[in-house]
């Protein structure tokens, strides 16, 4: 990613929770003088990281004002409705695995960590878990275990199997390669974290089953494929950097394009032919 010039004022990171304001303010400045940017690009990520874990993972208020009123449209209809021993079985232990904290001390979590830098990086040693380097591949500073706090370890074993699945995918929107790309692009790694944050609330996970279209469906699409939500999280990633690109937005625009996105996936999720998980329309984008 190479950085030139900014607009004139940076928000900090404090003031990310008058998101509307900002958005206001920023539209009214655009065509207004720009200053040089003469930080490097390894500073720029570690801000833009840091604004979104705030923004996106750190405010229970702000996470609340997108997705509750989703939350909130259900219906009789999915209120009481069998499972399969199958379905209740791969719920179950999507479930568990949702439960489960990154924890920094656990060989199993460093060990997670460490294949996913190799996997993003593989001709680049790692310096240590605790590394500036980091912050390259788009996580809030030195220490990725401190992004973890809005999701857990799923989180990062979403991003493992979009990088061993679909590798080309994953490079491509780790880069930021293709498209009139921005010049304050999102924090790839810390995007990642929202993505599975908010296809949690989507799918309606955290309830003893989902009380919603989307969640209902997607069950349905669990009972064929046990891989089904790793799946949904790459075609999600694909589509919402799709939307990114097709709203030719910056990083204070994150908040509406995964909505954009989310919106998107819903209307996919209640397509009444999809019946596996690569009849999604968007499954393709992760093999353009």
């Amino acid at each position: 990613m190479r950085l030139r010039k900014r607009r004139q004022c940076f928000p900090s990171c404090s003031s990310l929770h008058r998101v509307d304001e900002d958005e206001v303010y920023w539209r009214q400045k655009k065509g207004d003088e720009e200053l040089e940017w003469t930080h490097s690009s390894t500073h720029v990520i570690s801000q833009l990281a840091q604004c979104f874990t705030t923004a996106m993972v750190g405010s229970r208020s702000w996470i609340g004002g997108l997705f509750n009123r989703f939350s909130n449209k259900r219906t009789e209809k999915f209120l009481d409705y069998p499972l399969t021993p199958l379905q209740a079985e791969r719920l179950q232990k999507l479930q568990e695995r949702m439960q489960i904290p990154f924890d920094e001390t656990r060989p199993d979590h460093q060990e997670a960590l460490i294949a996913l830098w190799h996997i993003a990086f593989p001709n680049v040693a790692l310096k240590g878990l605790i590394s500036e380097q980091w912050k390259e591949m788009g996580w809030q500073g030195s220490n990725p275990s401190t992004d973890f706090r809005g999701c857990g370890f799923i989180s990062l074993e979403n991003l493992l199997f979009y990088g061993r699945t679909y590798p080309a995918s994953f490079h491509r929107l780790l880069f930021k390669q293709g498209g009139n790309r921005a010049t304050w692009e999102y924090p790839f790694a810390v995007a990642g974290i929202n993505v599975s944050f908010m296809l949690i609330q989507m799918l309606d996970l955290s309830s003893e089953k989902p009380k919603n279209l989307p969640g209902f469906n997607f069950l349905k699409l669990l009972g064929e494929d046990e891989e089904a939500f790793d799946v949904l999280y790459c075609i999600a990633f694909e589509l919402m950097d799709a939307q990114w690109l097709a709203m030719q937005a910056s990083y204070m625009e994150f908040n509406e394009v995964l909505q954009v996105t989310r919106t998107q996936l819903q209307r996919e999720l209640s397509l009444e032919d999809v019946h596996r998980i690569r009849d999604l329309p968007a499954y393709n984008l992760i093999y353009q």
